[in-house]
């Protein structure tokens, strides 16, 4: 029987948490919007413009337009912080919200370093408060089809991949996007943009990446651009897979394949429809999507809200189904935290285990990323093979 993904709340039911949104841009686009669908009162939208903020918050009827999380915090029946600022800023603010007792969303890329990763996850975890990554694409159709049908062995053991992706988006220099992300000292780039999702869709469909070697370039017109825009991988898998993630968004053309063969055959994606080739079929053969991986049409934002370039990246409104559902799985993990308290239980028991599938990533998960997106950063400076630093404790 199919579950019901429907995005619309049910005024009669049990409100949801209280959140805070940091962030006016995909903050507002995206997750206030998800957090609304999934039931959520959001009490408080945090930005750096005091205008944009207020003239944010009044327009979805958020309470509180403020430029300080800490007032922000402190408004009553605050439960969960959405932290969807630049990357730079990621480890101030979540360590502020923790240190309030909040349950946190953060973006990805998760941190600057794999260093500043262990802060904040050692940090979550001491204070027992549900962390979620905003890896939503683990909650999209195709990507949630594949991992499944994957990991149940259906083309036996996975032994290489192919994840390419490629965008015209930064070939015109007129291209608007935030000063942050064409800056490499702030974070900024394709490799933390996109990237960071393709190494979430291979570790949570086929195990650890354990080395990589990689090239990182930027070949948009844009003078002044020092993060990267285009990057290619060869990556290793602890089980002696390996494969090549491979994207661009300087490219004339749109290019999009995924792949993976295993001992017993191969499984690829054409958008969101999932085909494979297994050898008990006759040939390649489409497989049905499972009723409860179906997400509901995409619901885009308002159009006077896409501004930047980047901005239009998330036009259509793909995402706010998936962190619709991610948020529901927040609303469920705080619920059952707070019934483990009244029981007397140890609290943060569900964090290790999430019988859910998908499941939705956590900082643990973050700083895994990270470690990768620290591997490839160092392989494309020194032109070598790196070996991935796990993340253990």
């Amino acid at each position: 029987m199919a579950t019901d993904t429907n995005t619309d709340t049910d005024p009669s039911a049990t409100p949801g948490p209280g959140a805070v949104v940091v962030g006016t841009g995909f903050g507002v686009i995206t997750h206030l919007r998800a957090m609304r669908a999934a039931g959520y009162d959001v009490k408080a939208l945090v930005g750096r413009d005091p205008a944009k903020t207020s003239m944010r918050a009044a327009r979805f009827e958020v309470p509180l337009g403020t430029t300080s999380l800490a007032e922000a915090l402190a408004v009553p029946g605050v439960d969960v912080v959405a932290v969807t600022t630049p990357p730079r800023t990621h480890a101030a603010l979540v360590l502020e919200a923790i240190a309030a007792g909040k349950h946190v969303m953060c973006e990805k890329p998760f941190a600057a370093d794999l260093t500043e990763a262990r802060t904040m996850v050692s940090a979550a975890e001491s204070a027992g408060v549900v962390n979620v990554l905003g890896t939503e694409f683990r909650f999209s159709t195709g990507q949630a089809h594949l991992s499944r049908f994957v990991r149940s062995g259906a083309i036996g053991d996975p032994r290489s991949a192919m994840f390419v992706l490629q965008l015209p988006t930064l070939v015109d220099p007129t291209a608007v996007i935030p000063a942050w992300w064409e800056d490499a000292g702030q974070g900024g780039g394709w490799l933390g943009a996109y990237g960071s999702h393709v190494v979430d869709q291979i570790r949570s469909t086929m195990g650890e990446i354990t080395a990589v070697s990689a090239s990182l370039h930027t070949l948009a017109p844009r003078p002044a651009m020092t993060a990267d825009d285009t990057f290619t991988v060869h990556f290793e898998i602890a089980n002696g897979a390996t494969g090549l993630m491979h994207s661009s968004c300087t490219q004339r053309h749109v290019v999009a394949t995924t792949t993976i063969t295993g001992t017993g055959g191969s499984a690829w994606l054409q958008g969101d429809d999932l085909f494979c080739d297994n050898g008990s079929s006759g040939g390649p053969r489409q497989v049905p999507t499972p009723g409860d991986l179906v997400n509901p049409p995409p619901d885009p934002p308002p159009g006077d809200l896409l501004v930047t370039t980047y901005d239009m990246w998330h036009s259509t409104g793909i995402d706010l189904a998936p962190f619709t559902r991610i948020y529901r799985l927040v609303a469920d993990r705080i619920a059952e935290r707070m019934a483990d308290r009244t029981a007397g239980r140890t609290a943060g028991r569900i964090a290790a285990e999430d019988p859910g599938d998908p499941v939705a990533a956590t900082f643990r998960d973050g700083a895994a990323a990270q470690a990768v997106l620290d591997a490839i950063r160092r392989s494309a400076t020194e032109h070598a093979r790196v070996v991935v630093e796990p993340v253990t404790g």
